[in-house]
């Protein structure tokens, strides 16, 4: 018995549901119940709650969840072998726990919701954790069908998304985040935590979604922001060249000197760089 229900121990229903780990669908188990429920109650209140979890596999962060009182928990798993250990659970927690087997990559949530807004946690699969950040991220109309995400990535991974200007680790990733969302770092979790251990930290971070953030035409900033970082030692009135358009012109529009490097523009800037854009190109049309 765990320390949160009733139900066995991690280890012991991963051995008995033959549950190793494949490095091809990016899996590392978290095994301590302990900060499995840190991770759950960093999504706040959860008792009137639908939570969205992805790549659940044993189930320990869909039993902390649910342990900590979620309305309903609809954990999504590719894994077929995962799906025995996630009906245990579901029987523990008669109505609370919808399992859906299907890639996190492909399926769209908001038929499952009702209309109604969800929190997605989760311990994500490593080698989908950013595409899937961004397809969240890049949801339209906004403000989107979640109203909370609580993620675990890699380290370096969690260090890109939260960054500022002047941040080593400040780049395209962190515009995009930091325009559409309220981010920040939570915590750490040690390689030793996980079966099988990883070769970096990991990092739990949070992302509240902005109601309004400011205007402006996603696409067109992604397009800035990539131009500015593709090259990203340079000055922006060259690297901002393949937008087509006077990158002095874009530079004023943010009230910065055409000397300064993407890395010191604010996520504002970038925003004041795209309207900027826009209103160009809709001149030329």
């Amino acid at each position: 018995m765990s320390g949160i229900d009733e139900l066995p121990p991690l280890r012991d229903v991963i051995k008995r549901h033959d549950l190793s780990a494949r490095k091809s669908l990016g899996q590392n188990f978290l095994l301590d119940l302990n900060l499995l429920t840190r991770i759950a109650r960093a999504a706040g209140p959860l008792d009137a709650a639908t939570v969205i979890e992805i790549g659940p596999g044993p189930g320990g962060l869909t039993r902390a969840l649910l342990a900590l009182g979620a309305a309903k928990v609809i954990a999504i798993e590719r894994d077929e072998r995962a799906l025995g250990a996630l009906q245990e659970i579901a029987a523990h927690y008669p109505g609370r726990l919808e399992v859906i087997c299907a890639d996190a990559m492909t399926i769209d949530p908001r038929p499952l919701l009702n209309g109604a807004r969800a929190k997605i946690v989760a311990n994500l699969p490593y080698n989908i954790a950013t595409s899937l950040l961004i397809g969240w991220l890049s949801i339209e109309p906004w403000p989107p069908w979640y109203d909370t995400m609580v993620l675990m990535f890699q380290r370096e991974v969690a260090e890109r998304i939260v960054a500022a200007e002047d941040d080593e680790a400040y780049g395209r990733l962190a515009v995009l985040a930091n325009w559409r969302a309220e981010t920040k770092l939570l915590f750490d979790i040690s390689p030793a935590a996980f079966v099988p251990q990883p070769k970096v930290t990991s990092s739990v971070v949070r992302l509240v979604p902005r109601e309004q953030p400011e205007p402006c035409d996603r696409k067109i900033l992604e397009q800035v922001a990539a131009a500015a970082f593709g090259q990203r030692r340079k000055m922006l009135r060259q690297s901002l060249k393949p937008l087509g358009t006077d990158p002095a012109r874009l530079a004023a529009a943010a009230g910065v000197d055409p000397t300064r490097r993407a890395e010191t523009i604010p996520v504002s800037g970038f925003v004041a760089m795209a309207r900027e854009l826009k209103n160009i190109r809709a001149t030329k049309t």
